[in-house]
């Protein structure tokens, strides 16, 4: 008989409330005044929550289907401004090829995509277009990807730099959707684009991880020194020091990756690539 998962049950909906309380509170609504209020928030919260969901079970089941023990997602519910630090699924056995490693790793990245540019599209097709105001001062400013903004041309006919677009709650959702794939994309250490660039690169990965772990510290101390960028780079930078760059081997690296895998690695690159916002939170002095 299995054991009911109170614990992922109980983060779970302490997660959606805290993500309710914070599309609340994106609103405006102050829901220590007014809790009849909180529901408000559902449009952002359901759009996160959605898009966590399918990231993390589809790494869940893809680990299932090369036979690989793996928890359920464990949500992490937090106050701040979206209400969570995201989700996570725990490997409780070695990755055996990596052929497993390249569908586990991408597995995640690629449904939250598909899910995140369905919530833009829906939200930016109900957000707010306006002239770009003449006083912006100590404003925080969302950065574009490459694919945001093509999005919101096609979506809304402009282009964010000339106007201001004020997001909708399921747009916003999109946005940090979009965000979290880049980040979870880095083909540094174990995340999953760790996994995906071990799995065809092998142990040169590890130059790459490198590579990149100097290129996060430079943005994020560029954007220190008042030049562009995000100073968050540098927390991520160290961050990834601590977890380590390298990559565990894989039990059997003799099984050759197929088309079909390669592929799946190449998708996931573009993917990085159009999704990766330089500066995604800029202060307005």
């Amino acid at each position: 008989m299995k054991k009911i998962p109170y614990l992922h049950i109980l983060l779970f909906v302490a997660t959606f409330a805290t993500t309710l309380a914070a599309g609340a509170l994106q609103q405006g609504i102050n829901i220590f005044k007014e809790p009849g209020r909180i529901g408000e928030g559902l449009p952002f919260a359901g759009t996160l929550m959605t898009i966590l969901l399918f990231h993390e079970l589809s790494h869940y089941i893809a680990s299932k289907k090369h036979h690989m023990e793996a928890t359920l997602p464990y949500f992490i519910p937090s106050p701040t401004l979206i209400g969570t630090f995201g989700a996570f699924i725990k490997m409780k056995s070695p990755i055996v090829t990596r052929r497993a490693l390249i569908d586990v790793g991408a597995s995640g990245p690629i449904s939250g995509f598909i899910i995140s540019v369905i919530a833009c599209i829906i939200g930016l097709s109900m957000s707010k277009v306006i002239p770009m105001p003449t006083n912006v001062e100590g404003t925080l400013s969302l950065g574009d990807s490459i694919l945001f903004s093509f999005l919101s041309k096609v979506v809304l006919g402009i282009t964010p730099d000339r106007y201001d677009v004020l997001l909708h709650p399921v747009a916003f959702a999109g946005w940090i959707g979009l965000f979290v794939t880049s980040l979870n994309l880095i083909p540094i250490g174990q995340l999953d684009g760790g996994h995906i660039a071990y799995a065809i690169l092998g142990e040169r990965h590890r130059y790459v991880s490198m590579l990149l772990v100097f290129v996060l510290a430079f943005l994020g101390i560029s954007a220190a020194l008042g030049n562009s960028g995000w100073e968050g780079w540098l927390v991520w930078a160290v961050l990834m020091l601590i977890l380590g760059i390298k990559h565990p081997p894989v039990l059997y690296w003799e099984v050759p990756l197929d088309p079909k895998r390669r592929l799946i690695g190449f998708i996931s690159l573009v993917i990085f690539v159009i999704t990766f916002i330089p500066s995604p939170f800029k202060l307005i002095p």
